[in-house]
């Protein structure tokens, strides 16, 4: 665990930290652009059937002829009357328009584009019968969110976290723009998947790259950081939206960016430990050694050398060397401890949050308006997340999150229908407390993992997340048995999984583990202790002792394999 003593020697966090922080998060600003760009590209306007081409409305009596009415004497969105019907209209003026046959609107609609003038939906009619199509491209860039968290969560741990970064920015900018000139819908929703796969990996891996390269003490602050940012962005997009309202303009707006992004990304620095954790101390060495110089530490950067790091990095190189593979999320005890506690938090955190969205969309106000309440709901909860986070510990923090957003769906439950205040109030303190357990939850996950597997754990924590964004639209189908059934389950799952935040260990002040052997350490001491403070001490170095062992059998195929790759 001598890396962070590294750091320290390094510069600890200097220049290179917060220039590389600050890049690596600014991209933040416009993913979360990406991940409520639809509630404005594709907002629903009103409309109603087109008359027929031949129709003379001059003759006919005006479009309102067409048109028949629902029962609050609204003209039907997807109906027109097969011929034009007169009569004397009553007081309220329905009467003349409920006698008459009616057809589909053959001939297209007619949008009220004062508010939004251009969208997927009044470009490729995605109305009526093709209105399922409309959240099929949000579905589909969920299953990219998805399939990118797996997938380059895997490769980012074989390859490293900036390659993978450099690739995601560039696949964003070109997927991002493709979207803005589609021609068709199956080619928009194509885009919006790559998109989707690409702005996954960036999420996590902006966070992992900037953890490994900052000291303990900071990591908190880093993960605050990001969250802010992104908070940051749903105000952006909502000032965006409103001055750019065509949807192909307000695409090209939030994607074009990412190509800034993708040029500036070639000069970050590559994680040392990532480097270490595979065994490459000669990149190691010159990581630290470029650091050093930014920093304005060129006489500590000379004084490192192989030695010293063979030296301080003696168990990494013994024991970290292989890559592992996602199975070993499951073969090995320790981290399938992790990877089943984690699995139930991201699922119900993702679960709930989508859920109460869904639920916040009856505010009765500008959707503008909407979006900068969600935005600024972030802003204290993460303040107090942070708070939380840096004086009493993680598990406080995601526990207390995640516990506190169930009761609040639970309560809203039972409260009436007719008190809107309290249940709008209600509503809005819950969702601040699902944005804070998810800012949590990307420390505590990368803090827990070793950094031999750490970015797969984050793919897979993201990948499960995915999973419960997908379920939760299904929940609410539930609603036609008892209208109450999905918010109650919507708040027993963040309640139930709080309990599992209780069987993972405390992260605060711990170096980040580098092996399993440093994960299965924290099992055994779960804080430390002073040595020989514990009685149980002896008991507990033989068992550790004995783990290590085992471990190190484990890891000979892992090793050998590293060493065949590496050409050693």
């Amino acid at each position: 665990m001598a890396f962070n003593d590294l750091l320290q020697q390094v510069g600890g966090v200097g220049r290179f930290q917060w220039t590389q922080v600050i890049l690596v998060v600014l991209p933040l600003l416009l993913m979360a652009s990406h991940n409520t760009l639809q509630n404005f590209t594709a907002a629903i306007p009103t409309h109603h059937c087109r008359p027929p081409a031949d129709a003379n409305l001059s003759k006919d009596g005006g479009l309102e002829a067409w048109l028949p009415r629902d029962r609050r004497g609204q003209p039907e969105s997807c109906l027109r009357f097969t011929s034009p019907q007169w009569g004397p209209p009553s007081a309220n003026g329905t009467e003349a328009n409920v006698t008459g046959a009616t057809e589909p609107c053959t001939d297209g609609w007619i949008y009220n584009n004062s508010i939004f003038p251009s969208t997927i939906v009044t470009e490729w009619d995605l109305v009526c019968s093709h209105r399922a199509l409309r959240p099929l491209a949000q579905s589909l860039y969920m299953v990219g969110v998805l399939l990118g968290a797996m997938v380059f969560g895997y490769l980012a741990d074989r390859l490293g976290r900036r390659k993978i970064l450099i690739l995601n920015y560039l696949q964003t900018a070109v997927s991002g723009t493709c979207a803005a000139f589609a021609p068709n819908f199956p080619t928009y929703c194509t885009f919006r998947l790559l998109s989707g796969m690409s702005l996954a990996s960036i999420a996590l891996n902006c966070m992992t790259l900037n953890m490994e390269w900052m000291p303990i003490h900071t990591r908190a602050c880093v993960g605050t950081l990001s969250g802010y940012v992104y908070s940051l962005g749903q105000f952006l997009l909502a000032g965006m939206a409103y001055a750019v309202p065509h949807w192909r303009h307000l695409q090209l707006l939030v994607s074009a960016p990412f190509f800034a992004f993708f040029i500036y990304s070639w000069f970050f620095i590559e994680s040392a430990r990532w480097h270490a954790s595979t065994g490459r101390l000669d990149l190691t060495l010159r990581s630290l050694q470029r650091v050093a110089r930014i920093n304005g530490k060129r006489e500590e950067g000379a004084k490192l050398n192989m030695e010293v790091l063979q030296a301080s990095l003696q168990k990494e190189l013994t024991t970290g060397k292989g890559q592992a593979s996602a199975l070993e999320l499951l073969r090995c005890p320790a981290l399938r401890h992790l990877f089943l506690c984690l699995t139930m938090l991201w699922f119900a955190t993702s679960f709930a949050y989508y859920g109460l969205v869904m639920d916040l969309q009856g505010f009765g106000v500008s959707i503008y308006l909407i979006q900068v309440i969600f935005g600024a709901v972030d802003l204290p909860a993460k303040l107090v997340c942070f708070l939380v986070i840096n004086n009493l510990g993680r598990r406080p923090a995601q526990m207390a999150s995640l516990l506190l957003a169930g009761i609040c769906i639970l309560v809203n439950g039972v409260v009436p229908q007719d008190q809107s205040i309290v249940r709008t109030s209600l509503a809005v303190l819950g969702k601040g407390c699902l944005a804070a357990s998810f800012n949590c939850i990307f420390l505590y996950t990368g803090e827990l993992y070793p950094t031999m597997i750490r970015q797969m754990g984050m793919g897979m924590g993201s990948t499960m997340a995915r999973v419960g964004s997908i379920v939760s639209p299904l929940v609410s189908m539930t609603a036609e048995l008892y209208p109450s059934i999905p918010v109650f389950i919507y708040g027993a799952v963040p309640v139930a999984a709080s309990a599992a935040v209780t069987l993972l260990p405390e992260t605060l002040g711990q170096p980040l583990p580098d092996t399993v052997l440093d994960v299965e350490n924290r099992w055994a001491a779960p804080s430390p202790p002073e040595p020989g403070h514990h009685p149980s001490a002896p008991r507990r170095r033989g068992k550790l002792r004995r783990q290590q062992q085992e471990q190190q059998k484990q890891m000979v195929p892992l090793q050998a394999s590293a060493q065949e790759k590496n050409g050693l």
